[in-house]
């Protein structure tokens, strides 16, 4: 991805937070110049944990059809003790179309909610024990904390202020329907270096071609600003 085409991205993500009100944590809108300036050793939750801006197209080289925008507001660490908080939490920001390719995570449990804008969409199958696809096993989740049971890659469709649980070694796939949608993640401690499972083998970071000056940090690019 270009970094001109990120800025662009982050940009809009900040204005579509706005038109739905909600406000990000301040370091939300700390730019990469404002990083290099600041108080560096009182961020260093932000720097280790890797919150903050993520965008990714998942190597699609093709955002809106494969990839999202993401901000984490908080997360622990399961190495570090110095953040030893069991939780995380994270927005996602989902285009209409664009789809998150399938993955599960090992670990990490999580509630995928839908906050505001079209229809959030999810297809979930059970990993097998080589990690493929299990077409046959019914998937069993809460949805909205009523346990409900599908068939596998059943589309289920998450209104506003609704939400689903998804517990380790599910498969799933998200995408937005009808309109752009605010979707958020509260989950276990996420680690998205070692804990995801990508079907297709996809990567979780993009490569990017600066293109023009960085203007938002991503949180696997703290090494760029930080002191």
């Amino acid at each position: 991805m270009k970094r001109s085409f990120i800025n662009k991205i982050v940009d809009e993500a900040i204005e579509f937070s706005k038109s739905l009100h909600m406000t990000l944590p301040k370091f939300a809108y700390i730019s990469a110049e404002d990083w290099k300036k600041a108080d560096q050793d009182s961020w260093a939750e932000v720097f280790d944990l890797e919150l903050g801006w993520d965008v990714t197209d998942y190597g699609s080289d093709d955002f809106y059809k494969s990839g999202t925008c993401l901000f984490t507001l908080r997360n622990g660490s399961l190495k570090d003790e110095r953040y030893n908080k069991p939780y995380a939490e994270k927005m996602m920001i989902i285009e209409d179309g664009q789809v998150l390719p399938y993955h599960f995570h090992t670990y990490k449990m999580e509630d995928i909610l839908n906050r505001g804008g079209g229809t959030l969409c999810i297809k979930c199958y059970w990993a097998t024990e080589d990690d493929k696809l299990d077409t046959e096993r019914p998937v069993e989740i809460t949805f909205d904390s009523q346990k409900v049971v599908f068939k596998p890659g059943d589309v289920i469709r998450i209104p506003v202020g609704s939400g689903v649980t998804l517990p380790p070694r599910l498969y799933h796939s998200i995408w937005a329907e009808d309109g752009k949608v605010m979707s958020w993640e509260v989950s276990k401690v996420n680690d998205d270096h070692t804990d995801n499972t990508y079907l297709a083998g996809c990567p979780r970071f993009s490569e990017i071609d600066e293109d023009e000056p960085m203007k938002w940090c991503l949180c696997n690019e703290y090494d760029k600003v930080r002191k």
